[in-house]
């Protein structure tokens, strides 16, 4: 039976008649009228009835108009409809119990008709209408709902329900934290469930976070009339949080140059300073625990969840100022002493570096915007420790080696030349940051969880040049000893360089390693055992413990003569064989074949 009533009023949309006597609008006088009528006479099963029956009705004439975009009469009828529903609802006469009938779901029905180009000016005017003359409390509740709904089946209708909430929001009379910090999160990921590459009709990623920023613009308004202190507070840092998201989901979905952005992220961040958030503590992330402890229960957390950004929106934050002074200035900010005290200060350092890793690692994040984070972080970072606080760094350890996981993706995977040699810079210099006395174990981690044959031979070549500076640094200095216990510490010249040379020569998995996916790896392990043989042998020293005959036979029986046979073998098959494959094969294992041999004759002459 319903097919069939959408089958007629489809039909009758076909009809080309005068405006004035469209049947389509005649229609919907009717269902109005009768809407009026049931709900005067408190019927309220026949009310719900014809609701439902006028929902359907304009369901039925907005995927009319959406699927035929070509046909003039469709969209005719749409914005028909649309005027004479305002119409209705704004008639003096009206009945305010109708009102109330009606608000409950004819927004979600007129908001569809967004999709249609031209009519969502018509479709906040009716909304607007209906948040003027019903109880902003119900309203509300209609609007979060409206927009759960939304969110749900992905559609971008957003816009209307968030003018509307700015408007109620602003009309709210008590509770005031209470019920905004319910619409806060429903606003958040209906946002984040837009899907703005197939935005429709008049709606784009600048609609729906203008009207975001009439919200926060709402809630700051609400939170100055508060005369309590205590929930003034809460609503501020509640704002905090919204607008920390916001800047966050906006760069994500900017699709924009990076100077376009600037007058909405100017306007997004003179928030801060309201809020209480200062750049200092944003980029340290003392801030955010802050205002995060005054919102979020520890019992919420489906609460935290709409907040999942917020890490990320206070690094970019600075980020944009970072980018543009104009920035800087609508946050009421100073970044040169804020520069300053990052480079002098470690530990905040740490904590800055700590914090960069949520957008260096952010797949839906711009390279050009992570381009300015490693820019960024390369003018903080000196080329040295300024001190040793090892207790301090254990508690960041951490968040500094996923900063550092975050910026090797970068080096691997950068479209752009330069960005890599930056990122790879940057990874160098925050190596270099961390107190000497860990800093093996930070290698030693990178490379075991890496899944990179590459980036582990860029460790390992890493751990070699440390090696090296150290030697030369024991040489200048005239401390360089054969007696092992006189060695200063800490030092990379101790047994454990062996175990991570096993650790590629001969997997814990068992056997040789796997070739040649493998041979960038392979190729840096055996040049660092190489490395660390002949100068132990030529310095008069065994650090290492390298020239011990047990290691020397260890291995060469364990790591090199397996390696060797593995490598000829792989040869010998593909000698016969030319094709490009096979060349390839053969770049790869020319040099680990060759470094290997040197390795094993090495071997051979200290066991003789």
């Amino acid at each position: 039976m319903e097919k069939a009533d959408d089958h007629h009023c489809l039909s009758k949309l076909q009809l080309t008649v005068p405006s004035d006597d469209r049947p389509s609008v005649l229609r919907l006088r009717e269902l109005l009228a009768a809407c009026s009528k049931s709900t005067e006479n408190e019927d309220t099963h026949q009310s719900e009835a014809l609701v439902s029956e006028l929902v359907n009705y304009l369901d039925c004439i907005s995927e009319a108009a959406e699927t035929e975009l070509d046909n003039g009469d469709t969209e005719s009828d749409a914005s028909e409809v649309l005027n004479e529903i305002y119409q209705f609802i704004s008639s003096p006469s009206l009945d305010q119990g109708t009102i109330d009938t009606l608000s409950f779901d004819l927004p979600k029905a007129v908001s569809k008709f967004i999709r249609v180009g031209g009519c969502l000016e018509i479709v906040d005017s009716i909304i607007d209408r209906f948040v003027t003359l019903c109880s902003p409390r119900d309203m509300l509740s209609v609007l979060c709902e409206a927009l759960d709904l939304q969110t749900t089946n992905a559609t971008n209708c957003a816009a209307p329900f968030l003018s509307g909430l700015s408007k109620v929001i602003r009309s709210i009379q008590r509770r005031h934290f209470e019920q905004i910090k319910v619409a806060v999160p429903v606003v958040l990921n209906a946002l984040k469930a837009v899907d703005f590459e197939t935005s429709e009709g008049d709606v784009n990623c600048d609609t729906l976070y203008a009207r975001a920023m009439d919200i926060a613009s709402s809630i700051q308004s609400v939170c100055v009339k508060l005369v309590d202190g205590k929930v003034q507070e809460k609503l501020q840092s509640l704002l905090g949080l919204y607008v920390l998201q916001i800047m966050a989901l906006f760069s994500v979905s900017m699709s924009h140059e990076v100077s376009s952005c600037l007058p909405f992220i100017s306007k997004l961040s003179s928030f801060l300073p309201f809020c209480g958030l200062s750049y200092a503590g944003l980029i340290t992330g003392f801030d955010i625990d802050k205002i995060s402890k005054n919102i979020i229960g520890e019992d919420e957390d489906d609460y935290t969840a709409c907040f999942s950004y917020i890490k990320h929106g206070a690094c970019l934050s600075v980020l944009w100022g970072f980018i543009s002074e104009e920035v800087v200035q609508a946050a009421d900010e100073k970044l040169n002493v804020l520069k300053d005290e990052l480079t002098s200060k470690q530990t905040e350092r740490w904590k800055a570096i700590g914090m960069f890793r949520h957008i260096l690692s952010f797949p839906a994040l711009s390279w050009k915007l992570k381009k300015h984070a490693i820019d960024f972080l390369l003018c903080i970072n000196g080329s040295e420790s300024f001190d040793d606080k090892e207790s301090d760094y254990i508690s960041y350890m951490p968040s500094l080696f996923a900063a550092l996981q975050a910026v090797q993706i970068i080096i691997m995977y950068a479209p752009d030349a330069t960005l890599r040699r930056n990122g790879f810079d940057l990874f160098k210099k925050l190596l270099a940051d961390i107190p000497y006395s860990q800093r093996f174990d930070m290698f030693r981690a990178l490379i075991v969880n890496s899944d990179s044959p590459s980036m582990v031979g860029l460790l390992l070549d890493l751990v070699k040049g440390e090696m090296h500076a150290e030697l030369c640094q024991k040489r200048a200095a005239g401390s360089l000893q054969v007696d092992t216990k006189a060695r200063p510490e800490p030092s990379f010249w101790t047994a454990s360089i062996l175990e991570l040379v096993e650790l590629i020569l001969r997997p814990s998995k068992g056997g040789p390693p796997v070739l040649p996916e493998q041979s960038d790896a392979v190729l840096s392990a055996l040049n660092l055992y190489r490395y660390v043989l002949i100068t132990e042998a030529t310095g008069n020293t065994n650090y290492t413990g390298v020239l011990l005959k047990s290691n020397l036979q260890k291995s060469y029986n364990e790591w090199l003569l397996p390696l060797r046979t593995l490598v000829t073998g792989i040869m010998s098959e593909n000698k016969a064989d030319y094709d490009q494959i096979t060349v390839d094969i053969e770049c790869a294992l020319n040099p680990v074949e060759l470094v290997l041999y040197r390795c094993i004759d090495l071997v051979e002459e200290k066991l003789r």
